[in-house]
C-alpha cells in the first residue's frame, strides 16, 4: 500500500464473476487486467502495447497453452512498476506475449489486455465482496483473527497456486475427496479433470460443449452437474460442472495432484478472504448463495466483436438445440434481443437472459451475411424458449 494504513479498498469491474483491474504499468495509461489466482506470474497480452510502454525483455519462454497443444512465446520483463489507485507492485516480473490475444474481449464483453495473480495476494490478506463489486487489501499483518461470520478451511499453496481440500457428491458413483484449484480467473462453476481419479464419473445428463476460451486455445468436453460440492461446511447443491477432454497438457494437472478447480461461477455466489501467508481460505455466504446453477438453455455462444461500436454474434451453436431447431447460425449478428437494439445489452446480460428461465421466449433480430462483402446480408428474426438440457 502507497500509504500507512490498515486496508485499502478498490472497487472493480465484475462481468460474469470475473474481477477486472485498471492496472498502469510505468507509469502508462491505465489497461484492465483479469484477477486470476491460476497464475504465478503477471502476463501481459500484447507486445504492441509492451512495446509503446518502452518495457525491456530479458529473455524469451514458451508456454503451453490451454489446449495442451499451442505453444506461445513470451517475453520476459523484469523490474516493473505497477499502479492499481493506492495500491504499487514494486520490482514486478511480467511476461508479455510476442502474438497479441485479444480474444477474452470476445467472451468476457469486456476489453482485458492481462492477468495479475500471484503476486497481488503472496503477502496481504485480501477480501472480495462479490455482491458489492468491491476488494479490501489488508496491511500484512492485519486479519490474524477471523472475522466474524467468516468459516476458515485450510488453504495450501503449492507452485504460487491456493488449492482446498472438497467433498464432491456425484449423481452417480462413490463421493470423491478432491483437492480443487481455487480459480479466480475462470468462469465456471466447478471442473473435475476425469484422467486424474477412476472415482470421477460423468453425469448421466451431459452436453457436448465448448468449455471456454483461454490462453493458447479453446477447451472442450461435457457439462453436467453433480449433487453437492462442500468445503469448509459450506454445501453448494446441484453445481453445474465442467468435465474437460485429456490433453497433452493433462500431466501437468496429474502431477499437481488436483482433481479439478472452483471458479468464479461458484466463489461469486460467497465473500471470501484469501490469506496466502497463514494459508487460510475464508469464506461466507454471498446475497446470491441460494441461487440455482444454470447453464445456457438456448444453445447459442455470444461472442463480442473487437470494433469500437457494440456488436455482438453468433460464436456457436450447440446441436439440437432451441436456437440450432429455430434456424440460429454462427455468424449471426445481433441487431434486437426481445424487441430491444442491441446497444442497450451487455454481453453478460445475455448470457444471463439464456440462462434465466425454462420455457422463457426469446425473440432475436439478426443479420446474416451472405458474403465477405459487408453490405450483402439479410434480415432473419425467429423466436424460441429456452429449455433446461442438464
Amino acid at each position: 500500500m502507497k500509504d500507512p494504513v490498515k486496508k485499502v479498498e478498490i472497487p472493480f469491474i465484475a462481468s460474469n464473476n470475473l474481477i477486472i483491474l485498471p492496472v498502469s504499468i510505468n507509469d502508462g495509461p491505465p489497461v484492465n487486467f483479469l484477477v486470476d489466482t491460476g497464475v504465478k506470474t503477471n502476463i501481459l497480452f500484447s507486445k504492441t502495447i509492451g512495446d509503446q510502454l518502452n518495457l525491456t525483455y530479458t529473455r524469451k519462454l514458451d508456454l503451453v497453452g490451454a489446449d495442451g497443444t499451442t505453444v506461445l512465446t513470451a517475453n520476459v520483463s523484469p523490474s516493473n512498476h505497477i499502479d492499481i489507485g493506492e495500491l504499487e507492485g514494486i520490482l514486478q516480473t511480467i511476461l508479455v506475449l510476442d502474438d497479441d490475444f485479444f480474444e477474452l474481449e470476445m467472451v468476457i464483453g469486456v476489453p482485458v489486455y492481462g492477468v495479475i495473480g500471484y503476486e497481488f495476494f503472496k503477502y496481504n490478506p485480501v477480501k472480495i465482496d462479490y455482491d458489492k463489486s468491491l476488494m479490501t487489501f489488508y496491511e500484512m499483518n492485519r486479519l490474524k483473527w477471523r472475522p466474524l461470520g467468516y468459516r476458515k478451511a485450510h488453504m495450501k499453496i503449492e507452485n504460487s497456486k491456493p488449492y482446498i481440500h472438497s467433498r464432491i457428491r456425484q449423481l452417480i458413483g462413490e463421493d470423491v475427496d478432491a483437492k480443487l484449484l481455487i480459480d479466480l480467473g475462470a468462469n465456471h462453476g466447478l471442473l473435475l479433470n476425469m484422467e486424474t481419479s477412476e472415482k470421477i464419473q460423468l453425469p448421466p445428463k451431459i452436453i457436448e460443449s465448448d468449455l471456454g476460451r483461454s490462453l493458447g486455445g479453446d477447451l472442450f468436453g461435457y457439462v453436467g452437474r453433480v449433487k453437492s460440492v462442500n468445503f469448509g461446511g459450506l454445501r453448494f447443491n446441484d453445481v453445474i460442472t465442467s468435465f474437460p477432454e485429456e490433453t497433452e497438457f493433462s500431466y501437468v494437472i496429474k502431477e499437481s495432484g488436483r482433481q479439478g478447480s472452483i471458479g468464479s461461477e461458484l466463489l461469486g455466489r460467497t465473500k471470501i478472504i484469501l490469506d496466502y501467508q497463514r494459508e487460510r481460505f475464508l469464506f461466507r455466504r454471498g446475497s446470491t448463495f441460494n441461487n440455482p446453477f444454470e447453464f445456457d438453455m438456448s444453445g447459442i455462444s455470444p461472442r463480442m466483436l473487437p470494433t469500437v461500436e457494440r456488436r455482438f454474434v453468433v460464436g456457436s451453436v450447440r446441436k439440437g438445440s432451441p436456437a440450432e431447431t429455430a434456424g440460429i447460425q454462427i455468424n449471426d449478428e445481433f441487431l434486437e434481443v426481445n424487441r430491444i437494439p442491441v446497444d442497450f445489452w451487455e454481453l453478460s446480460d445475455l448470457i444471463k437472459l439464456f440462462r434465466s428461465e425454462e420455457d422463457r421466449k426469446v425473440t432475436l433480430k439478426m443479420k446474416r451475411y451472405r458474403s465477405e462483402n459487408p453490405e450483402d446480408f439479410e434480415i432473419i428474426e425467429s423466436s424460441f424458449e429456452l429449455k433446461r438440457q442438464i
